[in-house]
């Protein structure tokens, strides 16, 4: 069957790309003409340069697919600014959604997130939990809105489409490294100097979060999101396995959450005096502390997933990052 992947070369969206080959199947990949695709130049596909904006190219790109999976977010959750978030998550999706509907598409499988959902502690969420909108970030808002416009273009459009409500992604091939992985990098470089405590986070392996997207065009629900989370799992422990499985020792320094919101409050003036985007502020600290566990049952019931248990995809981005820094080594060496 012939399947479109767009934003191929994204972390996840390689690992759709490099599933859906393996798979058999015939594959498009749509990235932009400058996107970076070391995750996806050693396989067979169909390169197809445009990005969301380009109604001619999606139009060519979807022509005769069967199953599109829409792989690009805007994920900088820091920006100063929000605007590019809402004109990518929020603009792009629904200039994308405005093709798809009469694309003649079997399923339209949308990478949504888990921050969609409505979390509080004490309360294990399903994908029937809806959020609230007071008080959201503007990257929650972002993520919130494009899933919501994707599911109403199911309901009033016809597209057959699926949202995927995926939590924090661990695996190898991190090659634009991700928020999450770059605390990964750190730990197999043993250049983090510290590990902040309090955290909590649902976390998935890239892999298995993949292997989602394609059974939800095979046995999803249209209309439906589907939360992919394979357990609730804290910053320490992620920072302790990546340093075992990449031969280094762990940091010996913990970060109290007080003295972390000292830090991000540090982060959030510094952004409104010089102007910058700060990657720790009081926002981020709040998304990550924003944290509660989910429950993916319906997941596993009706798309048949069955994900490996995280620890593992952990050590497999230690050692993707130990690679890089050997052969980093070898080349100075050299």
């Amino acid at each position: 069957m012939s399947k479109l992947v767009i934003g191929a070369n994204g972390f996840l969206g390689s690992h759709v790309t490099r599933l859906l080959v393996g798979d058999g199947h015939d594959v498009r990949a749509m990235v932009r003409p400058t996107a970076k695709t070391v995750g996806i130049d050693d396989l067979t596909v169909e390169r197809i340069h445009g990005d969301i904006w380009d109604d001619d190219v999606l139009r060519a790109a979807m022509d005769g697919v069967d199953d599109v999976y829409y792989c690009v977010v805007d994920t900088r959750g820091w920006l100063k600014d929000p605007a590019p978030l809402f004109r990518t998550n929020v603009d792009g999706t629904r200039n994308v959604l405005e093709v798809a509907k009469d694309a003649g598409l079997r399923r339209f499988v949308y990478t949504s997130s888990y921050v969609t959902v409505g979390r509080r502690r004490g309360h294990v969420a399903t994908e029937d939990d809806v959020i609230r909108d007071k008080g959201l970030t503007p990257y929650v808002r972002s993520r919130v809105q494009a899933e919501n416009l994707v599911l109403q273009y199911a309901r009033e459009h016809g597209l057959p489409a699926v949202a995927m409500c995926v939590s924090t992604t661990y695996g190898g091939g991190d090659w634009g490294r991700t928020p999450h992985g770059a605390i990964i990098a750190g730990a197999a470089f043993g250049k983090l100097p510290f590990v902040m405590s309090g955290i909590e986070l649902e976390a998935v392996g890239i892999d298995d979060a993949a292997r989602a997207m394609i059974l939800a065009a095979e046995h999803g629900r249209v209309g439906e999101r589907y939360l992919i989370s394979e357990k609730m799992i804290t910053n320490a422990e992620v920072v302790r396995l990546a340093a075992a499985a990449a031969g280094m020792p762990a940091p010996a320094r913990s970060v109290p959450l007080p003295l972390s919101y000292a830090m991000a409050t540090l982060g959030t003036v510094k952004a409104r005096l010089t102007g910058t985007d700060e990657r720790l502020s009081l926002e981020s600290l709040r998304l990550m502390r924003a944290e509660a566990p989910v429950d993916c049952t319906k997941a596993r019931r009706e798309l048949g997933w069955q994900p490996r248990p995280v620890e593992e995809s952990i050590r497999e981005a230690a050692r993707f990052w130990a690679g890089l820094r050997d052969a980093r080594r070898r080349s100075k060496a050299g």
